[in-house]
């Protein structure tokens, strides 16, 4: 009973989320070029011809990218829902494309994904949870507000990427004018490393032995000081951050806090 995670990259520049059992595995939207999936999945040491579905949070560039082609390279099937399908520009081959709906459980060959609704500022954002035999990853980025959804999602996982998008002095001391700072932080665009903080403290599970800190702001954000914030609070939860620069390493996501650990790179998947 286990699940392997890692991100492919994390970030206003692009986002890609890979979960798999070890045999099938799904990708968490695709906001990096096709090109560059495969060549850090290559130095991963996951294989992309186990993928066997993508799945689309919302239509803003960084989460769509790649999503194309690589669908179309790798007969990869796309799950997606109908607004966001739309918005996105998308085209698809009729036969890799899937309309999903909310709260809607998708098999995939026995990995199930949830997809649910969340506050942003998309036509239909979603966020996903991915289940497998007792253990559950969620992927809980690009959220305004939190809401009772993502309180219910996250009650579930043994391991999530959580969005600390940005530091409170940072961006009101910050380059940024004032209509962009007002959108990041007004309800429907981003949450800040505080925020973050909060919801994890209030609604983590009992089981959670990962937290990957996610969709950090280059401008304003510090790796060092969101990781800080979160270790003085969680207790025996793992704490890392998802980079905007590079993947991260492949994590063994198991049904015990004893059997944390992090697969060597040179496995294959």
């Amino acid at each position: 009973m286990s699940l392997y995670t890692a991100s492919i990259n994390s970030g206003s520049n692009g986002n890609c989320y890979y979960v798999g059992n070890g045999k099938d595995a799904v990708l968490v939207d695709v906001g990096i070029s096709c090109r560059e999936v495969e060549i850090r999945m290559k130095k991963m040491g996951l294989a992309i011809n186990r993928v066997r579905a993508i799945f689309i949070t919302h239509e803003h560039t960084d989460h769509i990218k790649g999503a194309q082609l690589l669908s179309s390279r790798y007969e990869i099937p796309v799950y997606i829902n109908h607004k966001t399908h739309y918005s996105s520009h998308l085209k698809f081959k009729p036969h890799l494309y899937h309309r999903i709906e909310h709260g809607q459980v998708i098999d995939v060959n026995s990995i199930q994904v949830t997809g649910f609704t969340k506050i942003h500022d998309a036509v239909d954002p979603f966020s996903f949870v991915v289940h497998h035999e007792g253990i559950t990853v969620g992927v809980f980025t690009d959220i305004g507000a939190v809401c009772d959804n993502l309180k219910h999602y996250m009650g579930q996982c043994h391991a999530a990427y959580l969005e600390a998008n940005y530091d409170n002095a940072m961006l009101e001391n910050g380059k940024y004018p004032i209509h962009l700072k007002n959108r990041i932080r007004g309800g429907y665009g981003h949450l800040s490393n505080l925020q973050a903080l909060e919801f994890f403290l209030m609604h983590r599970s009992a089981h959670m032995t990962h937290l990957f800190l996610s969709h950090l702001s280059r401008d304003n954000n510090d790796p060092e000081l969101a990781l800080q914030l979160f270790k003085a609070r969680a207790e025996d939860v793992q704490v890392f951050v998802a980079s905007r620069y590079e993947h991260s390493e492949v994590f063994h996501i198991a049904n015990s806090k004893a059997a944390k650990e992090t697969v060597q790179q040179a496995v294959l998947f």
